[in-house]
């Protein structure tokens, strides 16, 4: 029967041992400290209900407008939210879609004919492989490498380039997530300029994933590659994360760069949306009340943030055996654990002797083992007895 089907969907779809472990748990009726919390709206989030839901019932939604880009009322609001960034997007330069994964899709099929090569980095949120899997497109890792904080390894950018090109494939763009999910780190400005010399140099375009960036740790606000004029520059966001609006499913293509090839790549994203006309008309009438609503839920969200972070620290400190690695935005931090084998034996053995879950770093590409990943917006109380407990297995385990 696989003759049947297109080869790019040969994936191994057995139920790994992590997932079956967790669902033998479930069974048993015990319970979870759930530590890889990421979904907003079962957090105890406060939502104004009413405001969000009157906003779906705008009359005008029940009006037919097709309009590729997405309706203009929309894209001024995210042109509007940039704005708030101290970036000028103007709204013809925004397609609005259902979620960041359709927004790779376009971009995808915009940039890459079927066997060219993006580079994206390693460790990285594992979605990328099944998005180019869809498309025929290739990936390349380049690595984000941790030294006093994390930081992009540039002979890696030069190794995987150069992978593809004796594979025969041509390098169509550069990912980057920023902040990046799992390690929290953002590409620095020095980084951004040493991509765009890359990009210019080879004809490669950036796609900056920046759905995490409202969610930065320090004072000063981090730098959004909507504002990159240099190269051709596609930045993906949407409120799931924005406005913990997971639900709701908007997302969007901000464009930038020179002139006339934004022009042009406007052109051809614009037909690639024609095609499909996935937004409906309720949630985009709503995005203006949606985007005020991240106000709110990012303020709660980074109360959530800082305080478990301050508290993961509290603990860390009355043991030696785990340290977190450094952190400068997003929901998520990195642990360092001692290696006794695979960390998703780790991952399993906790859960099952504590109840307490987490992610096992390999979920994320980490290249060896001794990482586990959490989550910083698992509620507080929560969090403390889930970190206590994992503290305390690991203790145990190596007494």
């Amino acid at each position: 029967m696989r003759n049947f089907f297109a080869r790019r969907t040969f994936w191994d779809l057995t139920t790994n041992r992590y997932t079956e472990a967790l669902e033998a748990h479930r069974r048993a009726g015990r319970g979870v400290l759930d530590l890889t919390a990421s979904n907003p709206t079962t957090i105890g989030l406060h939502y104004r209900e009413d405001e969000l839901l009157q906003a779906l019932a705008h009359g005008k939604a029940l009006t037919y407008e097709p309009q590729a880009k997405g309706l203009l009322v929309a894209r001024e609001a995210v042109s509007a939210y940039y704005a708030a960034h101290g970036s000028h997007v103007s709204p013809d330069d925004l397609i609005l879609t259902t979620s960041t994964s359709e927004a790779y899709s376009f971009l995808f099929r915009l940039l890459c004919d079927p066997g060219d090569t993006v580079l994206v980095p390693t460790p990285s949120y594992p979605l990328f492989d099944f998005l180019a899997d869809l498309h025929d497109v290739k990936l390349e890792p380049y690595e984000l490498v941790y030294d006093h904080g994390w930081q992009i390894d540039f002979p890696s950018v030069q190794t995987a380039m150069e992978r593809a090109r004796r594979a025969g494939s041509r390098c169509r763009a550069v990912l980057v997530v920023h902040p990046n999910n799992p390690t929290g780190s953002f590409v620095k400005p020095p980084e951004a300029e040493a991509l765009n010399r890359i990009c210019a140099a080879n004809e490669m375009a950036i796609v900056a994933d920046e759905v995490f960036l409202d969610y930065a740790l320090a004072k000063d606000p981090p730098l959004t590659f909507s504002s990159n004029s240099t190269v051709l520059t596609f930045t993906l966001s949407g409120l799931s994360k924005i406005s913990g609006l997971p639900q709701m499913k908007i997302a969007w293509i901000a464009a930038n760069g020179p002139q006339p090839l934004l022009s042009d790549a406007m052109n051809r994203l614009e037909v690639i949306a024609d095609t499909y006309l996935s937004m409906n008309a309720p949630v985009q009438w709503a995005v203006p009340v949606m985007l005020e609503e991240r106000h709110s839920i990012q303020s709660q969200l980074l109360r959530c943030i800082v305080a478990n972070l301050a508290l993961l620290d509290s603990q860390l400190a009355s043991q030696k055996l785990c340290r977190r690695l450094q952190v400068e935005g997003g929901w998520y931090v990195v642990l360092r654990v001692p290696v006794a084998g695979p960390d998703e034996d780790l991952a399993i053995a906790l859960l099952r002797e504590t109840g307490v879950l987490v992610q096992p770093g390999h979920f994320y590409d980490f290249t060896s083992e001794g990482y586990s990943v959490i989550s910083l917006i698992t509620p507080g109380d929560e969090f403390a007895e889930g970190i206590r407990r994992l503290l305390a297995f690991i203790a145990e385990l190596h007494s």
